[in-house]
């Protein structure tokens, strides 16, 4: 659901796929960006039937936010699962969330993409002068 102030947008990019989330907090932001990620796979509704909890931490928060999609993608392959709700908490460059999706039904959610990893490109994490957090990368596809 978009807000004015929570929401995600895809960015393009090349043959590749750029995913943008934003919201109060960075916790917020990271959780709008997985949706966008999912989003790109399947514009279906996905039904939070299965919880996955993750974690994950790096050296920055930048590097933080291509971990947590690298996570995402990671479960989405590994599980054959889609993710459609996130609750994410950060604490200063470590990562845990749970995600709730179901398994991919080929016929229902008809994925236009296969996510490989989230790349640097483009990567950039912020918080601007209104205190709205921003969490961006392109993903290989």
């Amino acid at each position: 659901m978009k807000t004015e102030n929570r929401g995600w947008q895809h960015f393009s990019h090349g043959a590749d796929l750029g995913i943008c989330g934003w919201g109060p907090s960075h916790d917020a932001a990271f959780e709008e960006a997985a949706t966008a990620l999912t989003a790109a796979v399947t514009g279906a509704e996905v039904v939070p039937a299965m919880r996955v909890d993750v974690s994950c931490e790096a050296r920055a928060l930048d590097l933080l936010f291509v971990a947590w999609i690298n996570a995402v993608i990671y479960e989405m392959a590994v599980r054959q699962m889609l993710f459609g709700r996130f609750a994410v908490r950060i604490a200063g460059y470590s990562l845990s969330a749970s995600m709730w999706g179901e398994a991919v039904d080929r016929g229902r959610h008809e994925p236009a993409c296969e996510p490989k990893g989230a790349t640097y490109t483009e990567l950039a994490v912020s918080r601007d002068a209104k205190g709205r957090c921003t969490a961006r990368c392109v993903v290989d596809v």
